[in-house]
């Protein structure tokens, strides 16, 4: 399979964002550095191999700016070493909107932004009976 095609059969587009950020499970706090971000998650480096709970729900917190800031709930996906993928569970609506406008202005193209927010919407459509 070539690159090209595993890239088309993803549902969110992934933007390169190096920042520092915080993982806290409220008990732990581990400071990390964000090497990607789409809108349903992202994959972290730690300065050690990651040691925290699969089963576990963390809180990833980040500032933009000194006014802006994003923290979602997000669940371990995999880990690789000092890499860690993590999936978003929850994201509060300021934090979205941060992350959306921070997704847009990377991508630099409106319609894979409106892609990526309908396969968002999907994730979180209730089952149909």
């Amino acid at each position: 399979m070539n690159s090209e095609t595993s890239i088309d059969k993803r549902k969110f587009h992934r933007i390169f964002y190096n920042a520092q950020a915080e993982l806290s499970n409220g008990q732990t706090t581990w400071k990390c550095q964000i090497r990607d971000l789409s809108l349903k998650g992202c994959l972290l480096n730690f300065s050690e191999a990651w040691q925290g709970e699969i089963d576990s729900i963390y809180i990833l917190s980040f500032a933009l700016s000194n006014d802006l800031s994003i923290s979602m709930s997000v669940s371990v996906s995999h880990v690789i070493g000092d890499n860690a993928g993590f999936k978003c569970e929850h994201i509060d609506i300021e934090s979205i909107t941060a992350l959306r406008r921070l997704v847009e202005l990377n991508l630099g193209n409106s319609e894979l932004l409106e892609r990526d927010l309908a396969s968002l919407a999907e994730c979180f459509k209730p089952d149909s009976e």
